[in-house]
């Protein structure tokens, strides 16, 4: 390869990133705009506005993580995907386990309205 090839291939990927970015950037723009419309122009029914905004909120998810994350299915990509699903499940672990310790200890030591009537009685 020449100097010249490889200069306008260097050339051709950064525009190429570039090109990502600005379409990037302007898919987050109208899915960000779309939710605020939804919510203070109540564009939506009011028992869809959760939903809608949810939908929005993972569009919005794909978006950052295709365009700027460079998340993907790609052969060059595939290290960036394993990486990130292992801190997703780690993540998910964590938050389930700490749900799951909370709940428990929600439950077996704070007293409910029965426990401290019978208390009562007692005295």
């Amino acid at each position: 390869m020449t100097s010249a090839q490889v200069h306008d291939h260097a050339a051709y990927a950064s525009q190429s990133h570039l090109r990502d970015y600005v379409i990037g950037f302007f898919l987050s723009l109208v899915l960000t705009f779309a939710s605020f419309g939804a919510v203070m122009l109540k564009l939506v029914p009011p028992g869809m506005g959760l939903a809608t905004i949810v939908v929005l909120c993972v569009a919005q998810l794909v978006v950052q993580l295709v365009y700027f994350l460079h998340i993907g299915a790609r052969r060059s990509q595939r290290q960036n995907s394993a990486i990130f699903l292992c801190t997703a499940g780690l993540i998910a672990i964590i938050v389930a386990g700490s749900l799951w310790v909370m709940h428990n200890a929600n439950t077996n030591m704070m007293p409910t309205h029965m426990s401290i009537e019978r208390a009562k009685l007692r005295d």
